[in-house]
């Protein structure tokens, strides 16, 4: 087991990344400072990984929560569930939420942990590549609005990340794939030597090695993590992270929740990224066909689907990065370098909208 540390202050936690873990009562019971614990997974993940955790709660009291699977279900009434469940076994503020599952499983719990009795505990255990890289790291939790994307959410860091790397297992290839493109992330916006790695260990990740996946798991949750302690509510530095979601959320949202995986839509959103850098001259030909070729060989998409320039700038203006109205962008200064930017020309980002995502001729 390797274990690495978010600093926070007293909102501080371990990130423990290693087989056998959901199973390891010793484990949870450090981790875990509550003795009611309310678990909340779904209908997918439950089946094939809650029997284990379970035989690792002995001597807690457990109650569960067993939500449906996919992201159009990341609604406000489904966390009402949880926040039902959690009333219904008289949990106390001393209780602690149990997120097993993916990004979905944990926004949902974690978010229904933050507004139960004002803050309850929160543990992440997350059971897809995704999650265990990127989000169940760092405390945003959230639901999602016909509107935009994680517009209704909260802080609230979890007081734990068991990440067992057993779950990757029973993961379905075109999630491990949509994972990938979060690893690559990292890469692209600090550290270009990790790119490098990834492109030449890419083979080994696909083919579910495990020394390579944790590896990716490890250095992906150390570069958040230094992100994260640095800058915990996204007021500048963290920004950086969401490389390629501006585009990747419009993507998820105009496609229609469910259609495109959180991570397919933010691969092809970083190769839009990409695009834009370069015609800021930040970039050039070669950087983005490097980018657009990772993705490829990844499995992942790199053009979006064709929702027009219009309904993309309009989905775009949601974006939780926008100031005074005007939509910034997390573009590439070069590779292994982000910045987070309102200064460009609106005729460089119409292009890239229209060029990549503008409406299909008839």
């Amino acid at each position: 087991m390797e274990r690495l540390d978010i600093d926070l202050g007293a909102r501080s936690y371990p990130i423990l990344i290693g087989p056998g873990l959901l199973g390891d009562a010793g484990l949870l019971s450090r981790c875990i400072r509550a003795r009611d614990v309310m678990l909340v997974s779904n209908v997918t993940v439950a089946p094939l990984w809650g029997a284990r955790l379970r035989d690792g709660l002995a001597g807690f009291r457990v109650a569960e929560c067993i939500l449906p699977d996919g992201e159009q279900h990341k609604t406000l009434p489904t966390a009402s569930r949880v926040l039902d469940a959690l009333v219904e076994a008289r949990m106390n503020r001393d209780c602690a939420v149990l997120a097993l599952g993916g990004g979905v499983v944990g926004d949902i719990a974690g978010f229904a942990a933050a507004c139960y009795q004002r803050g309850v505990d929160f543990v992440q255990l997350p059971t897809t590549l995704l999650a265990q890289v990127d989000s169940s790291v760092g405390g945003k939790t959230g639901v999602d609005h016909a509107g935009g994307k994680n517009l209704i959410g909260a802080f609230h860091q979890p007081v734990a990340v068991i990440a067992d790397t057993d779950t990757l297992g029973t993961l379905p290839d075109r999630e491990l794939t949509a994972g990938l493109a979060e690893v690559i992330k990292y890469g692209l916006i600090a550290d270009e030597p990790f790119l490098a790695w990834i492109e030449s260990n890419l083979d080994r990740l696909l083919a579910r090695d495990a020394g390579a996946l944790a590896q990716a798991i490890r250095r992906s949750c150390e570069c958040k993590a230094a992100i994260v302690s640095r800058d915990e509510f996204e007021q500048g530095e963290r920004a950086l992270l969401n490389l390629g979601h501006t585009f990747g959320h419009a993507i998820e949202t105009g496609a229609g929740y469910g259609e495109w995986l959180h991570g397919e839509a933010v691969a092809a959103g970083m190769a839009m990224a990409a695009e834009m850098s370069r015609r800021l001259g930040w970039l050039d030909a070669a950087d983005v066909a490097r980018v657009r070729g990772l993705l490829a060989r990844a499995g992942l998409p790199v053009d979006p689907p064709r929702l027009g320039r219009e309904r993309m700038l309009g989905l775009m203006r949601m974006d939780k990065k926008v100031k005074a109205g005007r939509i910034r962008l997390v573009l590439l200064e070069r590779i292994g370098r982000a910045a987070c930017t309102a200064d460009y020309p609106d005729a460089a980002l119409a292009g890239v909208l229209d060029d990549l995502a503008g409406e299909a001729a008839a």
